[in-house]
């Protein structure tokens, strides 16, 4: 599980901002909130334009690191704007069972690879300087790799090098390490294959942006709904989200296939759902299609488009159904600020220079289970925060 996360220089971000998923208070309510000893279900407040999704971006990027998902070359704004320099640090803390692991690496415009090095329990395992042509790879043997052909990879370094010089201008520097994972023979239980296996299931969703979609998307979503119970198990999870409808699928006569909402007459789902009903669909399509196992999940403006009713029965739905996945989200609702739901060490303020912290740690009052936190909230008691 992600235990800490670091960025500094990232967009808004000039300073250092740190999620701790390991400060855990001693509370002894909604302890499903907790998971392993780690924060599981936390909840982001942040006035608007504070770096809610730039901060989910930022966790997201070793996906990008690691060759999990695509590249954006062409993106200009990275660091931010008032900074006089154009590198970025990231750093992650991974716990897996007793092992805890910490990756850390830096990019400059326009994302390109400056620094890179893994521990592994206080324990140095590789160093790689590319801006000054450094590397250490003396312990490679703790994590089985010792075969790896480290020259290989350095060819393949040498050969970028060279073209930056011959053509002038920047090129991708593959991660090493994405290398060692890629071109390694691990053992099952290896720390390695725990963290590939955790990074590729975080998953992050935007949910303002998820309405304009390409007819391929919601077809494969029709065409899952064929298979055993998935149309009735869909109707039930709109249902315990409190859209009382029933639902039917028909095959048309060109192969498409088309959800309605069963009355007298067939009423089209997509072309006739509200906003919520639609964003609901979406984070179904994309948490519930193929069984995905999520490990972590950014969820940016989770409720923008749900009564609060909903919202608390989604958050309900996350902790039931998702005990070990690492959940964050973002939201502008405080009926969501309560203990019957949440507790004061998952619940985040973003403020608008980049700090985040936890409501137990934004007031000089022991914030017990009885305390109403919205109420503390709207009164001004963590403005100082904001």
């Amino acid at each position: 599980m992600l235990k800490r996360f670091e960025v500094e220089n990232y967009k808004n971000f000039k300073d250092k901002i740190t999620v701790d998923f390991a400060k855990v208070g001693g509370y002894q309510f909604s302890m499903e909130c907790i998971t392993n000893n780690l924060i599981g279900k936390m909840l982001i407040y942040g006035r608007n334009a504070t770096g809610k999704t730039n901060l989910g971006k930022a966790i997201m990027d070793i996906r990008e690191n690691l060759g999990l998902q695509i590249v954006n070359r062409t993106e200009r704004n990275y660091s931010n704007a008032d900074s006089e320099s154009n590198r970025t640090k990231y750093s992650y803390v991974f716990q897996f069972d007793r092992e805890e692991l910490r990756y850390e690496y830096i990019k400059e415009i326009p994302k390109e690879l400056c620094y890179e090095e893994l521990w592994i329990d206080n324990q140095q395992i590789f160093l790689c300087d590319f801006m000054h042509t450094h590397f250490e790879f003396d312990n490679l043997h703790l994590i089985g790799a010792d075969t790896i052909n480290i020259d290989r990879y350095m060819e393949s370094f040498n050969r970028d090098e060279e073209t930056i010089d011959s053509e002038e201008s920047s090129i991708y520097r593959v991660p090493f390490l994405r290398w060692l994972i890629g071109n390694g023979v691990y053992r099952e239980d290896s720390i390695m294959i725990k963290l590939m296996d955790y990074v590729s299931n975080m998953m992050f969703i935007a949910v303002g942006s998820n309405f304009f979609r390409p007819r391929i998307v919601y077809d494969n979503f029709f065409e899952y709904l064929e298979k055993d119970n998935e149309l009735r198990n869909f109707e039930i999870f709109l249902n315990k989200m409190g859209v009382q409808c029933q639902l039917e699928l028909l095959k048309l006569p060109d192969g498409q296939r088309q959800v309605y909402f069963k009355h007298n007459t067939l009423v089209p789902f997509f072309e006739n759902a509200s906003s919520g009903t639609i964003a609901l669909t979406n984070i179904y399509r994309r948490l519930i299609v193929g069984k995905k196992k999520a490990s972590f999940i950014y969820i940016d403006e989770f409720d923008a488009f749900y009564h609060y009713e909903m919202a608390d029965n989604l958050v309900k739905y996350f902790k039931n159904n998702y005990p070990q996945s690492q959940i964050v989200m973002t939201s502008h609702n405080t009926n969501l600020m309560t203990n019957q739901l949440m507790r004061p060490d998952c619940l985040m303020i973003l403020s608008c220079d980049g700090r985040l912290t936890a409501l137990c740690d934004a007031t000089t009052r022991e914030l017990r289970e009885g305390h109403n936190l919205e109420k503390m909230y709207i009164s001004g008691e963590f403005v100082q925060y904001e």
